[in-house]
């Protein structure tokens, strides 16, 4: 993932005091899969609370409390054998932060055989209880329904490698969740006039995903434009050409024009410590600030190569949807789809304005415009396609019955010919075929535009909506 954030992550293994008394070598087993646990959760990016066995109501306020003062993002509760749901409420309710409950069992079966030669039936009975993570489950699943506290559950085997890949995923959408949390978006000018889907809900923006929405001026990035110096210009330029295949049709004044707008992008998203950005800006006869605006595309394909995805036409929804694909580390490039190749049975998608050439196929080209279709002004354009191979594509969905929705597809993106008019454009196969893909996309009523990532994400997009408590749709 690209966030340096550490995610705060809190497990604990639950119990009944009373058996350690009656089954002397079940707490310790029982302490040994608890830290067996521990131990897959120590990986990077994870500050690791541990909370032991909790065994009493007692003991579960104090765990709530610890989880609290650790301001911990998530809960994880590993049921290590039968458990009372009166010692797991007050955890939850204190701790106040999602909830895994880790149904897991030390093996994939009981060994009858060596079960019932056991010398004696206490020593049967606390071999039986170190299996019995599954008993208390639906006990908690009660009490959590009738609470109305959301949980989630891994079901499996303790070494088992499906159990460690769904922990896996629902650690890599809790990091995106405090992403989110923690991210600053910048909006600059007003929405695409006309463009009625997205428009969007700001307020349920911050409320929903937990993210600041700051409110931009053009003004304040071409003051910052005019006073970019030649030198820092004549670098820039090197670095443009270092990342992009710049066309030799595009002229000197508009590579300059680019590059100074793309170091005042620089200082003003520092400036405003943006971590994402949406813009659009229609002109009204300021020649300075439709001289920024036209010369935008290069430096938002840049920040958005940098993890500080960029929409245009005002995209708020959508720019939450590539921060999203960002914080997975597949990239998130603007995008939506204008034709399909009935012939191939692919989807061609493109647009106008930022691409990701982190996840370019080969180096982006630059080329020139003579105008930019429905908008203010000209100059250059980013070309490319995404990579080839599986991709995910995301869209953030406001309806008049989810407050958000995430509407996802995988597919793949796979070579052939793309226009080359100075935009990007992939290929697009899906395994519904074309016709049905845009039918069942469209009937799921989001904007047009959505994100494109590398990679199949449904599985961790689907845990991400579940900590976000939104909903979410799956088309292929």
């Amino acid at each position: 993932m690209t966030s340096n954030l550490q995610l705060r992550v809190a497990i604990c293994g639950i119990g009944i005091q009373a058996y350690w008394e009656q089954f002397s070598a079940l707490r310790p087993e029982l302490e040994g899969y608890l830290r067996t646990v521990a131990t897959q959760l120590s990986r990077p990016g994870i500050e690791l609370l541990e909370l032991g066995l909790v065994d009493t109501p007692n003991g579960a306020r104090e765990a709530g409390h610890k989880c609290r003062r650790a301001d911990v993002d998530l809960l994880f509760i590993y049921v290590t054998t039968y458990a009372l749901s009166n010692t797991v409420l007050p955890l939850v309710q204190r701790a106040g932060v999602p909830v895994i409950v880790l149904n897991l069992q030390p093996q994939a079966a009981i060994d009858y055989s060596v079960f019932n030669s056991l010398p004696d039936r206490r020593a049967m009975t606390g071999a039986w209880l170190a299996y019995c993570s599954a008993c208390p489950v639906p006990e908690i699943a009660n009490v959590f329904k009738r609470a109305a506290i959301p949980f989630h559950q891994v079901t499996g085997v303790l070494g088992e490698d499906h159990t460690w890949i769904q922990i896996g995923d629902w650690l890599a959408a809790a990091q995106v969740k405090s992403v989110l949390a923690e991210a600053r978006l910048g909006l600059l000018g007003h929405y695409y006039s006309g463009m009625l889907d997205v428009s969007t809900d700001v307020t349920q923006i911050c409320i929903t995903f937990g993210t600041h929405v700051e409110m931009l001026e053009v003004d304040e990035l071409s003051a910052l434009r005019a006073s970019v110096s030649e030198d820092d210009i004549d670098r820039r330029i090197e670095d443009i050409q270092e990342h992009f295949a710049v066309q030799p049709d595009c002229p000197e004044s508009e590579l300059k024009r680019a590059a100074r707008t793309s170091i005042a992008l620089d200082s003003f998203v520092r400036q405003h410590q943006l971590n994402a950005l949406a813009y659009y800006y229609k002109g009204s006869g300021n020649a300075e600030n439709e001289d920024t605006m036209s010369s935008i595309i290069v430096g938002t394909s840049l920040l958005t190569a940098r993890n500080i995805p960029v929409a245009g036409e005002y995209e708020v929804k959508n720019s939450i949807a590539m921060k999203i694909m960002d914080a997975f580390g597949a990239g998130g490039s603007f995008t939506e789809y204008y034709a399909l190749d009935f012939d191939a049975d692919v989807v061609l998608m493109g647009h106008d304005g930022p691409g990701h050439i982190a996840i370019a196929e080969g180096k982006t080209k630059i080329r020139p415009l003579e105008v930019y279709h429905g908008k203010v002004g000209r100059g250059l354009s980013v070309e490319m396609s995404v990579r080839y191979g599986p991709v995910t594509l995301l869209s953030v969905i406001e309806d008049d019955r989810d407050k958000f929705k995430l509407l996802v597809a995988e597919g793949e993106c796979v070579s052939g010919e793309i226009l080359q008019i100075g935009n990007t454009n992939s290929r697009y196969r899906f395994s519904l075929g074309a016709r049905s893909f845009v039918e069942n996309w469209n009937a799921q009523g989001p904007a047009h535009h959505c994100a494109v990532g590398v990679g199949h994400l449904a599985h961790t997009i689907e845990k991400l909506s579940r900590l976000l408590g939104i909903g979410f749709h799956q088309v292929c």
